[in-house]
């Protein structure tokens, strides 16, 4: 199991043919640095595929995932060029699902 403290999406589309270096040096250029525990994510510019680079400590993973129909939910460049997600955010990301309506002003509280 991959611990992971932190989830971070950039908001331009990566090239998926990007290997470990080529992700990391977008994770410095976006980032400022590659934090132990943290993920990084990257969409297409279709948003049909997601890579995931996190930095376990030792070394460096590099995930890929590809939608079968579909596309993931990118977030827009209003919000800056790169996001912060809750846990409940990446879970969300990752298996397709509109993960930008989980936030506070999404709940209902008043009846």
């Amino acid at each position: 199991m991959i611990r992971i403290d932190a989830a971070w999406i950039a908001v331009e589309p990566l090239d998926m043919r990007s290997g470990v270096d080529t992700a990391l040096g977008r994770v410095v250029r976006v980032f400022g640095e590659a934090r132990s525990h943290h993920a990084y994510l990257f969409l297409n510019r279709r948003a049909n595929r997601l890579k995931v680079l996190v930095h376990d400590g030792f070394g460096l993973w590099l995930c890929a995932r590809r939608l079968q129909e579909g596309h993931f939910v990118r977030p827009g460049t209003h919000l800056g060029t790169r996001i912060e997600l809750t846990s409940e955010q990446l879970r969300a990301l990752v298996v397709g699902l509109p993960w930008q309506r989980l936030t506070e002003h999404a709940r209902i509280s008043i009846l």
